[in-house]
């Protein structure tokens, strides 16, 4: 597996990240197709055995126990030195004031609770998983950096927002010399390619880079249209990825993996990893093939004609993550 900066920091990560938000404990009502301790162990094993070592969860997956349970993952199929961890901030854990946001309170409460669950005294790379409209950007950026000068997260990481508003705030840590984000977790995929439109160029000009959510749109791409999962049964945020006019690229992704001889899986994320923006797609198994899938991706190089059949259908969208 391929070792790549992130962004321009000294940061090294796999090509591919191994996303955990589908381990958990189901009793948190965090989602329904969650995966317990004992069926998810496969995955981190196999995750392990492809080189697949960077690692992305968030403290409100399943309300903790992914955490919990990508800790002692680690323990029992690696070293906390051999895998980059990462987890996130923001979303409601409890309704205290520091249970949600991104205030001082809330930052520094969440990350110790997320460090007593992973297990470890530091995590590689602490994000904010969303932009928090209520806390002046300063409060939050001299947080962020007070976590990292405690020795507690070694780099910091955005996720899911405007372009201002991730250009704001890499503005106020620099006015006042603190650290500054490496990385931006965003959402993109062949449905959803707004990112192309002003983030991708900012994050290029800053030296961040991208590690994108939903390579595979949740699995909508990855399958012939029409054919339903239970996840898309259940889960809201995946129904987004139901529209009919949407249908000529799915297509277009069946069309061009059938030519190839390979599961529509790799042809797009085949198409993801080609943009040069992109650092390390996060890719959240549930079955066997899903990261085997994605490990045979990075050999596939898709030709100028394959690429104009994939983007041709392609209709602008609003962003329903931030």
């Amino acid at each position: 597996m391929e070792q790549v900066r992130l962004g321009r920091s000294g940061l090294r990560v796999s090509r591919l990240a191994l996303g955990c938000m589908s381990f958990g404990n189901t009793a948190s009502g965090f989602n329904q197709w969650s995966l317990d301790e004992e069926e998810s162990q496969p995955f981190f094993r196999q995750a392990v055995e492809l080189g697949i070592t960077f690692w992305d969860t968030a403290n409100v997956y399943s309300l903790g126990s992914s955490e919990e349970f990508v800790g002692r993952a680690i323990s029992r199929y690696s070293r906390r030195e051999d895998i980059v961890l990462a987890t996130k901030v923001h979303f409601r854990m409890h309704d205290g004031p520091g249970g949600q946001g991104l205030s001082r309170k809330a930052i520094l409460e969440n990350i110790d609770a997320s460090l007593t669950r992973l297990g470890t005294h530091y995590v590689d790379l602490y994000q904010i998983h969303r932009f928090d409209p209520f806390t002046p950007v300063e409060e939050t950026m001299e947080a962020l950096h007070d976590v990292v000068k405690a020795g507690k997260a070694r780099y910091i990481g955005a996720s899911a927002m405007w372009a201002w508003q991730f250009s704001k705030m890499q503005y106020t840590a620099d006015l006042h010399g603190w650290t500054r984000f490496v990385s931006m977790q965003d959402e993109y995929n062949l449905i959803m390619r707004e990112e192309e439109r002003e983030m991708f160029g900012l994050l290029a000009d800053q030296g961040v880079g991208s590690i994108p959510f939903s390579p595979l749109a949740k699995g909508r791409v990855a399958r012939p249209w029409g054919e339903h999962t239970h996840r898309m049964d259940v889960d809201p945020v995946g129904r987004r990825y139901d529209q009919d006019a949407d249908a000529p690229i799915v297509d277009a992704v069946a069309a061009v993996a059938a030519e190839r001889g390979v599961p529509m899986a790799q042809v797009a994320l085949a198409w993801v990893l080609r943009n040069p923006a992109v650092t390390a797609p996060i890719v959240g198994p549930t079955r066997p093939h899903h990261l085997t899938d994605a490990v045979a991706a990075l050999d596939i190089t898709l030709t100028d004609d394959e690429v104009r059949r994939l983007e041709d259908h392609y209709a602008p969208h609003i962003p329903r993550s931030f």
